[in-house]
């Protein structure tokens, strides 16, 4: 009877354990908030660099989302849709443009048709006076490497707002080889440089 009755206590201070563990984790979930990007109207800006010159353009989000607590980011991750790369320092319409991106989609540069999609994970936040300090990892061609960048965050109910400041990220960390002088010692002044220039614009509305 003794043993019964203390394996019945027991039961009762698990049950008791689990529902104050439920209760609090509903807690935490209640406090936070699901932004789901637009991919209508968010981006990633890009430009690359060469002696003789340079190109620009955009890539599209592909999908992603922010979570919210206290006002604050706290954690967030996007797919880049690599497919979806354009240049914008040429018409539109003009042989080259469709040459630089087809050579951008290829496996000299960002090989779409093997990793389509390029990832952005946030792994923390913090506050610089007016602006945000965004520091996540970023996945091109399954190689993945810290990235960090100042972002002006605009947030109420319905939409939270990301544009951030220019930033660079070394091409050559992930694997993209072409007319690099991190593989190659005899280019001359015919290399691209490393150093890539990206800024984000997402915008992304509160799914609730």
């Amino acid at each position: 009877l003794m043993y019964n009755e203390k394996m019945d206590m027991m039961k009762t201070k698990i049950k008791n354990a689990l529902s104050t563990l439920l209760l609090f984790s509903t807690l935490l979930v209640v406090g936070q908030d699901q932004y789901k990007a637009d991919t209508e109207s968010s981006l990633i800006n890009w430009k690359g660099f060469k002696p003789t010159g340079e190109h620009y353009g955009t890539v599209k989000v592909k999908s992603g989302s922010f979570t919210i607590e206290n006002k604050k980011i706290v954690a967030g991750e996007f797919e880049i849709d690599m497919n979806s790369i354009i240049d914008l320092d040429m018409a539109a319409d003009s042989e080259y443009n469709a040459k630089l991106v087809g050579h951008l989609k290829s496996d000299d540069f960002f090989g779409v048709e093997k990793y389509p999609v390029a990832i952005f994970k946030v792994t923390s936040t913090e506050a610089k006076g007016d602006q945000t300090l965004i520091k996540g990892d970023l996945t091109i061609k399954e190689k993945t490497h810290p990235v960090s960048f100042l972002a002006t965050v605009s947030l109420d109910a319905n939409l939270l707002t990301v544009k951030s400041e220019k930033f660079k990220i070394d091409r050559s960390t992930y694997d993209i080889k072409f007319k690099s002088k991190s593989f190659f010692s005899d280019l001359g002044d015919q290399f691209i440089d490393d150093n890539m220039e990206l800024s984000v614009h997402v915008k992304a509305a509160n799914t609730k």
